[in-house]
């Protein structure tokens, strides 16, 4: 299982990370560790490509960036 940091564009409030949350939930095999609205970072562990991961939380109107 790897994990992930993502930057979450336009994450400003509560309701802004409760949706994030819920997209990346919806993902059969991500698992949401981290939520920091005042970062607007995302920690995940999954098994699935980054891309999938991104492509989820897009869906949800947030654009998101891989850290490294």
């Amino acid at each position: 299982m790897k994990e992930l940091t993502l930057r979450i564009e336009n994450m400003h409030c509560g309701a802004c990370a409760r949706r994030v949350t819920q997209a990346l939930e919806n993902v059969r095999g991500v698992t949401v560790d981290e939520v920091r609205i005042g970062a607007a970072r995302v920690h995940v562990s999954d098994d699935l490509s980054e891309t999938s991961i991104v492509s989820a939380i897009a869906k949800a109107g947030y654009p998101a960036i891989v850290e490294h």
